[in-house]
């Protein structure tokens, strides 16, 4: 009776359950999910089938980014590996006015209560008081050389998002401002030249600008090779910024290449501190010097002075930073006696062991009086080098047609672009007419009427001493042997240059060029400085010599411009100049020596 009951009881409840159930509840629900599924399917054929399109374009826009690779600028070095221009990291800080501001609003309450200043207003004045209390801003500006008034004019502009401070600032002067926890200011890496050689090598390597371009010299000559080409390719990133996958390459990474000179540095530290001090010792306005390897064509040194750090910008003066050894052209006087003596011989006017009659040391030439410091009287060829005869280099200049010196000055150079691929570079002049009067002639046989650089008279004088064969000037490191061209007979060549070794011996114009325990063969010029309508009375002191004379091995000049006081002549200012570079050439290439009636010694040589 009990069980039924229980049974009976439960049948009830689940009635009661059953009656409860609202179909209209359920429909509902069921509705509901339907179109909640129908939206989901919508949503999913728009994005898929709809405007894939844009979306992909909305994503992309959020992680997909372009890369650089930098390619760090190539180093410049001498034919033996030193380094002399180099890139070496540095920081770009910049600041962004808009991070700053943002902090001065931060504070603007604090300023406020700590100040007491309740009754002013204006974000200028609150600007002011942000600075003013802070001694980090002083402290930033002070290091980056910055005036302060100036660095609050840049912070100040309220739209600026990124303003450079400073480039080019080093690791330490960056690890400082970091330590300030300034807000808005940041730092980019970047490279920034170096040149290890000062103020040695300034006038040929020439600069970089801030955006590491070559801008003067060499680094601008060279610029393409030296600069590489900066990689980009399309990546995409994470949230957190890093590269999760590498879609396409834009532009393929070119390293920069290593440029290797022909410039021997030690021959050039030699070079450049012995110009410096002749211009300084004669108060001359400036000098220039340039060594060649005269079997190759390179450049073994090239210095000229004024010069300056290019390590130190501000030292920059454009005058300064000029390559006077190709840009500055100048009469070359009497060190255009050999090439005048060259044509003569070539042409068959004089006879080696020929005769000249100087006396009594002048001659009329076109009703115009060339002279010689005395009189010389009858002489040899050599001797009219030896003792740089006016007379007897004009009376053989006579014997020549005009065009047969043109072509013998064209042949040895002058007047034509060395090849030596440097920005600047003057080709001199050699005038070209139909006529020229006996006088014109006469003067230009001793240097006047044409124009020449150091370095082209440097290869005239390396053909002479390479038997007649002319090589194009290089500032590069040759691998090989490079082709020459004969422009002068081999036997005329070597008698030219006999005949100008008496010049650094006694009774010769400059025995200060003598190298001990080397033959040296060169001549003297010192030509007055040409001016508007004439000449003045400044001078330019040059010397052009080879050596050894028996295998010449280097060709030298040097010229220094407007020495002042009683010793301009070149015999006392620029022929000790010759010697002591010629004599470091020498020994740091280990060429024996040919001289063995000289007191050179081994221990000297040491």
């Amino acid at each position: 009776m009990n069980m039924r009951k229980v049974v009976n009881k439960g049948q009830a409840q689940r009635a009661k359950e059953y009656k409860s159930f609202s179909s209209w509840r359920y429909t509902f629900v069921s509705v509901c999910i339907g179109l909640f599924i129908v939206l989901l399917l919508i949503r999913l054929a728009t994005i898929q089938i709809v405007s894939p399109k844009y979306l992909t374009q909305q994503a992309d826009k959020r992680s997909i980014r372009v890369t650089k690779s930098i390619a760090s600028r190539g180093n410049i070095e001498d034919r033996y590996g030193e380094q002399l221009a180099v890139s070496v990291p540095a920081y770009a800080v910049w600041v962004d006015p808009k991070a700053v501001l943002k902090k001065v609003a931060f504070t603007k309450k604090a300023l406020v209560d700590s100040l007491k200043i309740n009754k002013r207003t204006g974000n200028g004045y609150y600007e002011k008081e942000y600075f003013d209390q802070s001694k980090k801003w002083p402290a930033l500006a002070e290091i980056l050389g910055i005036n302060l008034a100036k660095l609050k004019k840049i912070i100040s502009k309220p739209h600026g998002r990124f303003i450079y401070l400073k480039r080019q600032v080093s690791v330490d002067v960056v690890d400082y401002i970091t330590k300030l926890h300034l807000p808005g200011i940041a730092k980019k890496i970047e490279s920034q030249r170096y040149y290890p050689t000062g103020e040695i090598n300034a006038n040929i390597l020439g600069l970089t600008n801030l955006d590491g371009q070559g801008i003067d010299g060499i680094e601008k000559t060279y610029n393409t090779y030296l600069q590489g080409q900066t990689g980009i390719k399309r990546v995409r990133k994470d949230r957190l910024g890093n590269v999760i996958d590498d879609i396409s390459v834009i532009k393929k990474k070119k390293e920069a290449g290593v440029l290797q000179l022909s410039i021997d540095q030690r021959v050039q530290a030699v070079a450049y501190h012995q110009i410096k001090k002749a211009v300084e010792m004669n108060r001359a306005t400036s000098g220039s010097i340039v060594v060649i390897n005269v079997h190759t064509g390179e450049v073994f040194a090239m210095a000229n002075y004024p010069s300056f750090n290019p390590n130190d910008r501000s030292q920059y003066q454009a005058y300064k930073l000029r390559n006077r050894a190709i840009t500055d052209s100048f009469e070359p006087g009497s060190t255009v006696k050999p090439l005048v003596m060259t044509s003569a011989l070539l042409n068959t006017k004089v006879t080696p062991d020929e005769i000249i009659d100087t006396s009594p040391g002048w001659i009329n030439v076109g009703g115009r009086r060339v002279r010689d410091g005395s009189n010389l009287g009858k002489i040899d060829l050599a001797t009219i080098l030896q003792k740089s005869s006016n007379v007897g280099i004009s009376k053989i200049s006579l014997r020549l047609k005009p065009d047969q010196l043109e072509q013998t000055f064209s042949d040895l150079g002058l007047g034509n672009d060395t090849g030596i691929n440097l920005i600047g570079e003057s080709a001199g002049t050699v005038p070209h007419r139909n006529h020229w009067s006996p006088f014109e002639l006469a003067t230009m046989s001793f240097g006047y009427g044409i124009t020449t650089t150091t370095l082209q008279l440097a290869k005239a004088y390396a053909i002479l001493a390479n038997g007649g064969i002319s090589y194009p000037l290089t500032i590069l490191k040759q691998s090989s042997q490079p082709d020459g061209r004969r422009v002068i007979p081999q036997h005329v060549a070597r008698e030219v240059v006999s005949m100008m070794e008496g010049v650094s011996k006694k009774g010769g114009t400059a025995p200060a060029a003598k190298v001990n325990g080397y033959r040296v063969a060169g001549k003297t010029g010192t030509t007055r400085v040409a001016v508007s309508g004439g000449y003045g009375d400044d001078y330019i002191s040059i010397f052009a010599g080879v050596a050894p004379a028996s295998d010449p091995q280097f060709s030298i000049v040097v010229m220094i411009n407007e020495p002042q006081g009683d010793s301009y002549y070149a015999g006392v200012v620029a022929a000790p100049v010759f010697s002591s570079v010629m004599r470091s050439a020498l020994l740091l290439s280990d060429i024996p020596p040919d001289n063995h009636d000289s007191s050179y010694t081994l221990l000297e040589k040491q």
